[in-house]
């Protein structure tokens, strides 16, 4: 495994590999402080390419006033050892004036889908992913990129970002790995206190209780099941709710009733003490 931290010399190993190889460029993009979620992602993209290339870059333009772009979690010695565990070729790690060494004019905004839920509560954060993860596909120019559904916004997104700028590369979405009492694994975990992880476990109840209602009711209400969940997440005293929200999906759209829905997504933002977690489910209604 190689760690890289100029775009030119990451731009060199790539051409270098694909000159010599027939072989796939397979592209993870992360925060860093990785867990076994994004060695579930590693793994997937080394089951499927030739390259395995993975970057660690905490991005300053998704991160709103009063966010924790500071205190965001860091470890690279462990974020090092994680990725060669889990398949990592070369690990991209680039400094904030490598990825912006002049402000910014060019950004890109993704419409309609960015509204709602975390576009809603984070005013310019989709803005921030969007225009990143499109520097990082034109550095790397991977084959296929690899993300995770706990944030299936931020997978819907950049799905239609590459619809639309017709960007050459596969989005393979990666299921939500999730800790053995079923909390959603996640980097902010690490802030939330006993008490506050203890009653973070509402939120994949709360989806639990939606997925056993949608069974068994088919021609469900909309606003019943966000009341179903958003009483439950109640019960947690500590939890307080940014939203619960049940849409269509991908579209984000919201809908009265499922009678022509095929698919939807409840998703959850809730904070805990200062810590800010999402869930969601995704429920396939018809085929």
């Amino acid at each position: 495994m190689e760690v890289i931290h100029s775009i030119a010399d990451l731009r060199s190993r790539i051409r270098e590999y694909r000159r010599k190889n027939d072989g796939s460029v397979g592209f993870v993009p992360t925060m860093g402080y990785l867990h076994e979620g994004h060695a579930s992602l590693l793994r997937k993209a080394r089951s499927q390419s030739g390259l395995v290339v993975l970057s660690i870059f905490v991005n300053p333009l998704q991160f709103g006033p009063g966010e924790d772009f500071e205190r965001y979690p860091r470890n690279t010695e462990r974020d090092l050892e994680v990725a060669e565990a889990a398949g990592a070729d070369l690990v991209f790690m680039p400094s904030v004036s490598e990825m912006y060494p002049t402000p910014t004019r060019t950004t890109v905004a993704v419409s309609g889908l960015t509204s709602r839920l975390c576009g809603a509560s984070r005013p310019g954060h989709f803005d921030g992913v969007a225009t990143v993860v499109s520097k990082l596909f034109h550095i790397v120019q991977p084959d296929q990129a690899f993300f995770g559904l706990k944030d299936a916004q931020q997978v819907a997104v950049i799905k239609q970002m590459v619809q639309d700028l017709n960007l050459p590369v596969e989005i393979v979405p990666c299921p939500t790995l999730r800790e053995q009492d079923g909390l959603a694994m996640s980097s902010r975990n690490v802030y939330l206190s006993d008490e506050e992880r203890k009653q973070a476990l509402v939120l994949s109840q709360a989806l639990d209780k939606a997925k056993e209602f949608v069974q068994s009711r088919p021609n469900f209400n909309a606003a019943e099941l966000e009341s179903l969940v958003r009483n439950h997440i109640a019960t947690a005293p500590l939890a307080v709710i940014d939203y619960a929200e049940v849409l269509a999906f991908p579209t984000l759209e919201p809908f009265e009733n499922s009678t022509h829905i095929d698919s939807i997504i409840l998703a959850l933002a809730v904070k805990f003490g200062k810590t800010r977690l999402i869930d969601n489910v995704i429920i396939q209604l018809r085929k």
